[in-house]
């Protein structure tokens, strides 16, 4: 098989699990192996247990997409400074310096997130 026919392979199961999993519950709703029994209470809109009180539409604080992208960063710098931890003597010093060169990148962006006072919670 080549590689052209891995790929289809995956594919095609890719498509036959998605497909499965979206319509094997809705056909074992007719034998009734899945129960349905639809209610207004179970539809109703609610937020931690309790129902809400005034608008239910209220805007995100932009500051939880900061925290986000940040933690984010932490961990993309900590998946790629494992292996290369890991593999430091045979790598050798172009790997260091390159390690150090995306350490100083990731640095930077935590200063300017710092001055830009996103890290800072109101």
């Amino acid at each position: 098989m080549t590689d052209y026919g891995y790929i289809a392979f995956f594919l095609i199961a890719l498509v036959m699990f998605v497909v499965v999993s979206i319509a094997l519950p809705r056909a074992l709703i007719y034998p009734r192996v899945v129960p349905r029994k639809p209610n207004p209470v179970k539809t109703a809109i609610y937020e931690c247990g309790m129902e809400t009180t005034g608008k239910t539409w209220v805007q995100f604080n932009f500051r939880y997409y900061f925290y986000a992208l940040i933690f984010l960063a932490l961990d993309v710098l900590a998946v790629f400074l494992y292996p290369w931890a890991v593999e430091l003597k045979q790598l050798g010093s172009p790997a260091l310096i390159s390690m150090l060169l995306f350490v100083f990148v990731i640095a930077i962006g935590y200063i300017y997130a710092w001055k830009k006072k996103a890290l800072e919670w109101k």
